[in-house]
């Protein structure tokens, strides 16, 4: 498996993320294969997006704000037990921070997304559950990729599945970054992983 491959499938992460969420009766497994279905869709048919231009990538995750994400728990599980001593303030920033890494690391990559597409494995789950792992394979040239998405039953005013973990060939996004949180949280503190998140990404803005 390529480098190139893996980025390309970030990429195709980053973007699913952004896109609008819909009703709250849809099935969790329908819901995947219709959005991955409409970002490659859209990925192809934007010349910005393809061109992995940061400032337009960036507009359309702020105008969605990432709908179908629980980006709130996805980003407290990835900073682990320190989330609970940080101030509103200080998890806006961690928010703002991770997000803005995800996009950044992953645009230039959305250039190469070409002739993939989606599988949707069947849906191993009870009618009854709030919380589901969907699985898919990414199919393009080269090998099958495993892409799989928790997703998890949200209720009241925006009612409807949301994401909150995904796998890329056997890693979980989410424990693959609070590792290197821990690091820095343990080293310098919570404004100490704040400030490596923002240098990071006026490093990747720099060269971008």
């Amino acid at each position: 498996m390529t480098i190139g491959w893996l980025r390309r499938l970030a990429a195709l992460v980053v973007a699913l993320l952004a896109l609008p969420a819909w009703a709250a009766q849809e099935a969790p497994d329908a819901l995947v294969r219709r959005l991955s279905n409409e970002v490659l869709n859209e990925l192809r048919a934007d010349p910005a997006l393809k061109a992995g231009n940061i400032d337009h990538i960036i507009a359309l995750v702020d105008k969605s704000v990432m709908p179908n994400v629980n980006f709130r728990r996805m980003t407290a599980a990835a900073v682990g037990p320190a989330w609970r001593r940080a101030t509103p303030a200080q998890q806006a920033r961690l928010q703002e921070g991770f997000k803005t890494l995800l996009v950044r690391t992953y645009s230039g990559a959305l250039a190469q997304v070409g002739d993939q597409t989606v599988v949707v494995k069947p849906l191993r789950a009870a009618a009854e559950d709030t919380d589901v792992l969907v699985r898919t394979e990414v199919r393009g040239r080269g090998d099958p990729v495993q892409l799989d998405y928790r997703l998890e039953k949200t209720p009241g005013e925006g009612a409807g599945w949301k994401i909150y973990n995904l796998n890329v060939l056997g890693v979980w996004l989410v424990e693959t970054y609070r590792s290197q949180f821990a690091q820095e949280i343990n080293a310098h503190g919570i404004d100490g992983l704040i400030d490596t998140l923002e240098a990071r990404n006026k490093t990747n803005a720099a060269k971008g």
